[in-house]
């Protein structure tokens, strides 16, 4: 029985975490990654790359040999999930299988994979997934006015959850005999109230759903009050941006709010990559290069892990040009580790930040 994809984005992470902490057993590991993006005429294109290559690497294999058949039965079991799992609105896919472990899963989500990708080794290529997971994180969207308020949590392009709160006490037709102060006083209180249950609604769900950041907008005139009765901690989470509005329609708002991360994400790339070269610089808490951090990575030190966000970019200290291949492994074996020993994985987008130390560094939670 071929199981369905998980599709939340709150599956991925435990599922890299099974991925890394695999033992390799020396049968062919699959990992499948596909872009499911349909052309201009509607048409996909990832059937055909899947079917020839992984022929073509089955066959690199002796005949009736274990390690042939193993990745035989992958082939099949992999057929089966895309032609009778697959969702119609996924845009990209990620399979793991080996057959002789008993092993297969698959994800499939809005975001896009930026090309079909095949790797056939003893262990899984995580990589791309990681990658996928920091391009587009989960976070929190408030949009609000005077008497209602629209509350997202995103993950990986597409809509988790969404709540909405309706003050309904504001719709209300306000009759005649009250004076124009009175008037006033009565709608300012009301206000008020709907910006305390709006911060009450937006504190409650970032701590439930464990959102680092949330994208507002609103009226003005509801903002200042809502920002008065946030805590610290949720405050200093907020990304305040104009021109989304309770109007804006839903792909407009996730378009528009991906776009709000990735340029709060290349200003963090720039401040933590700055951190760490100073530390390094300092003798303090980061180290920077491919064989420091994989000390570090080894010893348990790294709190976070940086690393360029095209694994080709990757180097070895004494030796600049590795093979792409090379690299990639070696930034995969990077992730790899930085997953089993828990800690935080930032892939940093401008590749110049980190270009001359090798591509990788990392802050450190103690020194030895």
């Amino acid at each position: 029985m071929i199981p369905t994809a998980k599709k939340d984005a709150a599956w991925l992470a435990p599922l890299l975490d099974r991925l890394a902490a695999y033992q390799p057993g020396g049968f062919p590991f699959v990992s499948l990654y596909l872009n499911l993006q349909p052309d201009p005429r509607g048409r996909d294109h990832f059937d055909p790359f899947v079917r020839k290559e992984l022929r073509a690497r089955a066959r690199t294999y002796p005949l009736r040999s274990p390690e042939r058949e193993s990745l035989e039965r992958d082939i099949r079991k992999i057929g089966d999930f895309l032609g009778t799992r697959l969702g119609k609105s996924a845009n990209g896919a990620a399979i793991f299988s080996c057959a002789a472990d008993d092993l297969f899963e698959a994800a499939e989500f809005s975001a896009p994979i930026d090309r079909n990708q095949l790797y056939i080794q003893p262990y899984p290529q995580l990589y791309p997934l990681a990658r996928v997971m920091d391009q587009y994180p989960r976070y929190g969207v408030l949009l609000t006015d005077t008497n209602s308020a629209h509350v997202y949590v995103v993950g990986l392009a597409a809509t988790e959850r969404r709540m909405e709160l309706d003050n309904t006490r504001l719709r209300r037709t306000m009759v005649g005999g009250w004076s124009q102060a009175r008037y006033q006083r009565h709608v300012d209180n009301l206000y008020l109230r709907h910006a305390k249950d709006v911060a009450e609604a937006l504190e409650r769900v970032i701590r439930q759903e464990s959102l680092q950041k949330v994208v507002i907008s609103g009226e003005v005139v509801v903002l200042p009050l809502l920002r008065e009765h946030l805590p610290r901690h949720v405050a200093d989470r907020l990304i305040e941006v104009e021109g989304i509005d309770m109007a804006t329609p839903e792909a407009e708002m996730l378009r528009a709010t991906i776009d709000v991360m990735r340029q709060v994400d290349a200003r963090d790339d720039a401040a933590k990559v700055a951190r760490v070269l100073e530390d390094v610089r300092a003798g303090g808490l980061g180290v920077a290069g491919v064989t420091d951090t994989l000390a570090a990575l080894d010893k348990g030190q790294v709190d976070e892990l940086l690393i360029t966000a095209n694994p080709r970019d990757v180097k070895l200290e004494e030796e600049r040009e590795l093979l792409p291949e090379a690299s990639e492994q070696l930034a995969n074996d990077l992730v790899s580790r930085a997953r089993r020993s828990n800690a935080a994985l930032s892939f940093i987008e401008d590749g110049s930040l980190l270009a001359e130390v090798g591509g990788v560094g990392a802050r450190l939670r103690f020194r030895i």
